[in-house]
């Protein structure tokens, strides 16, 4: 009996592990941003563990949630380099990224 127990149990700890979705990192989206016209920004973000990972022509950058948000759909994340705000617009898809550094805001869309 004992011995079936722990088949049953390694059988089930197996499965889960070999369950693919649970080692997928979580899909990118890909973000347009409108500039002076000198050039092209956009970005990819992956959110997850309250952090979001920008990867983009100026470089990488991970930013954690803060506060902030004027709705629940809303949502701020920012490092002392920049902040990140999504959710804005009338669709949700429209972000804004401001490099602290520099008097820079960029006004996005989700692709």
């Amino acid at each position: 009996m004992k011995m079936m127990i722990n088949t049953l149990v390694c059988a089930a700890l197996c499965a889960c592990a070999s369950d693919a979705s649970l080692l997928r990192t979580p899909e990118a989206a890909l973000y347009r941003c409108q500039t002076d016209g000198k050039d092209d920004v956009g970005f990819t973000v992956r959110f997850a563990n309250d952090s979001a990972t920008i990867n983009s022509n100026r470089g990488y950058e991970v930013l954690y949630r803060t506060a902030g948000g004027l709705t629940p759909s809303q949502t701020v994340y920012g490092n002392p380099r920049m902040r990140a705000e999504f959710g804005l617009g009338a669709t949700g898809n429209e972000a804004i990224l401001r490099y602290l550094l520099q008097p820079v805001a960029l006004r996005c869309v989700r692709d």
